[in-house]
């Protein structure tokens, strides 16, 4: 019995380990890619395809691709598709824009593709704007005239793709920038903000003859004015400001007058102060020297209260005066 068992335990063990050895193969080796591959007219070595598993590369991002490239006409190798995988490129992304470019009639190589899809650019998205220009629509630029009118332009331009200077090249913010220098320039070089309302297409014509797409990964095709509206008077704005300002100049400049002569008269009132201090003292040396008797003396007290006298009775007859002007005006 014990012999039984043990022969019957041999062949199982062994279809075990076979089928084991066999699920592994398939899950390890794919198989069916290869067979899908070989249906499409396809031709990859299944030992290719065990590489590409041995360096980390997902077979079905290499065949799937190739074959679209193969059935769309394209001839392309699975070495330069797994390349441009390793190098972290969408490799699905290159070969749709290569597709795309040759139903277009544009002459895209796999290398330029590859270069514009690890440059960071959406190479698919760029042959199709290649195909069919795309409109960028410029926010309100504002601009003066030599008037002194304000005027928002807006602006609406036509751009495609430039597949050579793709790598590179600026992008649409350049654009944009580019359009609104120029619509600054070309409104603030006209006489009249009329002329500019009169002949918008003028604005058109000077910024597409200025090449303001040059260095950039598009080609401007047209510059169209979509709106104009008319702001602020910036001329009278300034004008009120400056008369301000110099209202304000002004004023300090009187106010340091005023004040310069406040200082003047009260440095005056302080010299004739210390002029008076001085009479005493004269008065004393006189009468001390004898160059001024004492009847001298009394008839200059006599002239002074007179002189008060006179100024207190004037000022009674101009109060009293007044006092009976408000009377009669009353009445």
């Amino acid at each position: 019995m014990k012999v039984e068992s043990s022969s019957l335990a041999a062949p199982i063990v062994i279809v075990a380990v076979i089928a084991v050895i066999v699920v592994l193969f398939f899950t390890f080796v794919p198989v069916g890619l290869w067979i899908s591959s070989l249906a499409a007219g396809v031709k990859v070595k299944i030992f290719s395809l065990v590489g590409m598993r041995l360096r980390r590369v997902v077979p079905s991002r290499i065949v799937l691709p190739l074959v679209k490239a193969t059935k769309a006409g394209l001839s392309l190798s699975v070495n330069q598709l797994e390349a441009h995988y390793l190098a972290g490129g969408n490799v699905d992304g290159v070969v749709d824009a290569l597709i795309a470019s040759a139903r277009a009639g544009i002459d895209l190589t796999f290398e330029k593709a590859a270069a514009i899809d690890l440059a960071g650019r959406n190479v698919l998205e760029a042959v199709k704007m290649s195909v069919n220009p795309k409109v960028i629509e410029t926010p309100n630029i504002s601009a003066v005239a030599k008037d002194g009118i304000e005027l928002l332009v807006k602006a609406r331009v036509t751009v495609r793709t430039n597949l050579e200077r793709l790598v590179g090249g600026a992008g649409e913010s350049t654009i944009i920038a580019r359009i609104g220098e120029g619509i600054v320039t070309t409104v603030g070089s006209a006489d009249s903000h009329k002329s500019v309302l009169e002949n918008p297409d003028d604005i058109s014509k000077l910024i597409l003859t200025k090449g303001l797409d040059a260095g950039t990964a598009f080609e401007i095709l047209s510059i169209d004015i979509a709106d104009i509206d008319i702001g602020r008077n910036i001329g009278a704005q300034l004008q009120s400001l400056q008369a301000e300002a110099d209202k304000n100049i002004a004023q300090a400049k009187a106010e340091e007058r005023r004040a310069m002569a406040v200082a003047k008269e009260q440095e005056m009132r302080a010299y004739v102060v210390e002029a008076e201090a001085e009479v005493p003292k004269a008065l004393a040396y006189a009468l001390r020297e004898g160059k001024m008797g004492i009847m001298d003396y009394y008839d200059l007290q006599n002239v002074k209260a007179d002189t008060r006298m006179r100024e207190n009775i004037a000022g009674t007859e101009t109060n009293a005066k007044s006092i009976l002007e408000g009377d009669s005006s009353e009445q």
